[in-house]
This record gives C-alpha cells, structure tokens and sequence, in this order.
C-alpha cells in the first residue's frame, strides 16, 4: 500500500501544528493495534517533529515511520532493556531534543514497555506527554456490550504455567468487575479451558484481530468457549483480547438473594461439585446462575460475606 506522505504530513501539520510542541519533552506515542489509519494526525505531525524515536522493535517502527515518509534515528527500549535504554533518551533531552516512545502497537505501558522509561524521564527533571490514540483494552470495551460494567479491571496475560493460571483464574472468579485480558493465539485453546473450568457461568467478549480485516467479537458464556474455538481452526488465529463481563450484583433493589437459594445452595456446595450446586439451584430457584456462581466460590473458599454477618 503507497500513500501521498507529503500531503499526509501536511494535513497532520495543519490539523495539529497550532499546539506546542516544546523540546526537552518525551513524546508517548499510541500506534495502530492492526489498522494503520487509525494513527492520529497528531501522532503523525509529533513523530515528523522529533529529533529520535525510541521504540520497543525497531523492525516494527521502521517500516511504520517510512510508511509516513519519515526518517528518524531509532533506539531501542524493551522490556529487557527498558532502564539502561533510558538513559540514552535522557542524554538526548537534557541537549534539548524531542524524544517519541513508541511500542509495537496500541499505548505504552499498558502491558507494554513504557512505565519505566516514563518514571525515569520524570526523575531526571524532563517533561512527558502523551498523545492518545489506539489501545486494544478500550477498543475491546466498546464493543463488549458489558450491561453489569461499571469501571474495569487490566490484567493482560495471565500466566503460560497451568498451575499459576488456575489459581489466578480462581482468584478472578470471585471478583465481580469487568476484567481484560490479553492471550497468544497458541495459548488461546487452554485459557479457554481453563476459564470454562473456573467460571463456566461467566459472560465473556472474545475479540480476535481487533481492527484489522478479519477481526470478530463474539459473546458467550466461558463454558461454551472451548467448543467454539473447536467448531472452526480459523478462530484460534490472531491476537485476542477477553472481556469478562460484570457480575450482576448479588443484592439489588428488592434485597439480597432470595434466602431459598441461599439455604438450598449452602447444602447442594456442601455436598456436590460447585457447577453441579449452581446448575441445580438455578434451576430450582430461578436464581440467576452468574450470583450463584459467585456465591457458590465464596461458599467453597470460606470467604464471609454481608449476608453471613448479617
């Protein structure tokens, strides 16, 4: 794909060249997360203004700043290289330069490098700003349909080791907010298992190749999810981001959870597995699965309540 980069360059000057730009200043710079007209004309008239740009992979930010007709020096800044490549950055400021940070893709240091590089700049007495732009946790958000949500929590990936996972999958379950996480398309299969394991009730958005030209958000309880990566070797392709949706509160207007459900799962847990308990006293009671769920694993981990102090 070839693109006009002076006319490109000039409308980002024209749209964004009335703010200052002033020098001795780290520019934090979001990038595409798949979609390259989804950089900002602000982005794109700041990385034309700065004197270096450090980046996580020089093999991604290269190509990205020819695309733009632009030619800058680069310095890498990883997550393995991120405090020691900060003072390379802070040579360049204290002479006075411009410095952008870009990570591969979206903003940094939202599960990419960047917090460090930030705290250092701040230290030395040099000034940060970023500019907003793309980020795969919002993008996922907006398209989640998430009712219950009410704020949400950033977890990124979870761990590559069964064990860890299971207990962080386990510790998750009892939250009630809105959680994001990030997954491999070659761990895509056993964090799928492992969620439809932990919480099969939950309500979840699976977001894959977010912006690009097949990408496809579909919402499913977590039980449901290994059987749909299976119906199709498509859709274990790409990068994922998951939304899991908010718990329906427990207690609302009418107030707490009917004591009957209460009274019936508190017998069922004590004597069946947790899954067997909710799916019998759901179907009992009428009592929505989701807060029985979440009843159910406080019930099994001990952990006490405002209906058990009450």
């Amino acid at each position: 794909m070839t693109i006009d980069a002076p006319l490109i360059q000039q409308a980002a000057a024209s749209a964004a060249g009335a703010q200052q730009y002033p020098k001795a200043t780290l520019y934090v710079v979001a990038t595409p997360i798949g979609n390259l007209a989804d950089l900002t004309l602000r982005a794109i008239h700041a990385l034309g203004l700065v004197d270096a740009v450090a980046c996580e992979d020089t093999r991604v930010t290269a190509p990205l700043l020819r695309h733009l007709g632009l030619d800058k020096p680069l310095i890498a800044l990883h997550e393995h290289n991120e405090t020691q490549a900060a003072g390379a950055v802070i040579e360049r400021l204290a002479r006075g330069e411009r410095v952008a940070y870009a990570s591969d893709a979206g903003t940094p240091a939202v599960s990419d490098p960047g917090a460090r590089l930030v705290a250092a700049v701040r230290a030395a007495g040099h000034r940060v700003l970023p500019l907003p732009g793309p980020s795969s946790v919002t993008t996922a958000l907006s398209a989640a349909g998430d009712t219950q949500g009410q704020g949400f929590r950033f977890v990124g990936f979870l761990s590559s080791k069964a064990v860890e996972r299971a207990a962080q999958l386990r510790e998750l379950a009892t939250r009630s907010e809105t959680t994001v996480l990030f997954e491999a398309p070659h761990r895509i299969t056993a964090l799928a298992g492992a969620l439809a394991e932990a919480m099969p009730a939950r309500s979840l958005s699976l977001c894959r190749e977010l912006t690009k030209q097949f990408e496809h958000v579909e919402t499913l309880d977590a039980a449901a999810l290994p059987n749909w990566l299976a119906a199709d070797p498509h859709r274990i392709r790409g990068e994922f981001v998951l939304v899991l949706h908010a718990l329906p509160a427990t207690a609302g207007e009418d107030g707490p959870m009917n004591a009957g459900a209460e009274r019936l799962l508190r017998t069922l847990v004590a004597a069946l597995p947790l899954k067997q308990a909710v799916a019998l006293t759901a179907e009992a009671t009428g009592a929505p699965r989701n807060a029985l769920y979440e009843r159910a694993l406080q019930l099994k981990s001990g952990a006490p309540t405002e209906d058990d102090a009450a």
